[in-house]
């Protein structure tokens, strides 16, 4: 099995390619989707938050803004480090448990995880290849205004709270470009996938050839 951390700057495209490998044949474990799972009502991370946060992230249904609280830490560099200091462990012990899950009934897989923040927790050294998405940002600017309605001054202090692309580009086995058409960064991400796809057959007959000695 091969697990592949995914990760870019915000509105990079990580998501696009993500759908991507994911048709072409890997698991997909999506840490966003962990958190919004980690923070609905009741559970224990969604009472921290309250406690640390206060109620007015709270929505009328009890459940989280989270656009209200992406404003409260992307301003405040210690409250975002509250944030990670409650959420990252969490997220982290729920893909380490569903990459076992995967391992499991599935050898020669191949596992992507996707998160916006491997690099800047350092979490990226865990997996065994990292793929970074990357654009201009100028197209991060137009794809935040799009989907959230950001202006441009705040998509930018956005964009200025994550680590930059050039320093996740360094530590990248791979990288897309999504600066181009969706055909360009389609063709890129399914080279990739049947390289990693390769790579992980081998170590996953490799492992069972072990277990059998």
């Amino acid at each position: 099995m091969l697990v592949v951390g995914l990760t870019g700057g915000v509105a990079s495209g990580k998501t696009t390619v993500s759908q991507i490998l994911q048709q072409e044949g890997s698991y997909l474990i999506d840490a966003d989707q962990i958190a919004r799972e980690l923070v609905q009502p009741r559970t224990p991370t969604w009472g921290e938050l309250i406690r640390v946060f206060g109620k007015e992230i709270l929505q009328k249904d009890e459940s989280i803004n989270r656009k209200k609280l992406a404003a409260t830490v992307f301003s405040n560099p210690q409250k975002r480090r509250l944030l990670e200091e409650i959420l990252h462990p969490q997220i982290t012990k729920e893909i380490d448990r569903r990459v076992e899950a995967i391992r499991k009934k599935d050898p020669e897989a191949v596992v992507v995880v996707d998160a916006a923040l491997l690099v800047e927790t350092g979490t990226y050294r865990r997996m065994d290849k990292l793929i970074v998405v990357t654009a201009t940002e100028t197209q991060q600017i137009e794809r935040l205004g799009k989907r959230t309605g950001a202006a441009r001054k705040e998509a930018k202090g956005i964009i200025s709270s994550q680590r930059a692309l050039e320093e996740k580009v360094k530590v990248a086995d791979f990288i897309i470009r999504n600066e181009g058409t969706l055909e360009e960064t389609s063709m890129r991400a399914k080279e990739i996938f049947q390289e990693l796809k390769t790579i992980a057959r081998h170590k996953g007959k490799h492992a069972t050839a072990g277990a059998t000695c």
